[in-house]
């Protein structure tokens, strides 16, 4: 005895996620690039000594510069967590 082979199902595409309200994607920027600052601290991004040439004000200014850099890399794309942490407040009501 042979058992018909029935077609597969149809598959459906799961659903587009609503587009994330602009001010929920800042906050979420800016919660990624204040991350990959800590980040850039603790791996010693603006450690170097006389990079500034030296001086009382260089550890103040290497933070300016550890931000600026965290917030370009947050600009071309970043790690991906402004998106996730966008999509999880908004999923939560939070972009309302």
């Amino acid at each position: 005895m042979t058992d018909p082979i029935s077609p597969p199902a149809a598959r459906t595409a799961p659903p587009l996620p609503a587009p994330v309200p602009a001010p929920l994607r800042r906050a979420a920027e800016a919660l990624e690039a204040g991350f990959l600052a800590e980040m850039l601290k603790s791996a010693g991004l603006g450690d170097q000594p006389g990079s500034f040439g030296g001086g009382t004000g260089e550890a103040q200014f290497a933070s300016f510069r550890r931000d600026a850099l965290a917030q370009e890399i947050v600009r071309r794309g970043g790690l991906g967590l402004a998106g996730m942490i966008a999509a999880a407040l908004q999923e939560r009501g939070h972009g309302q």
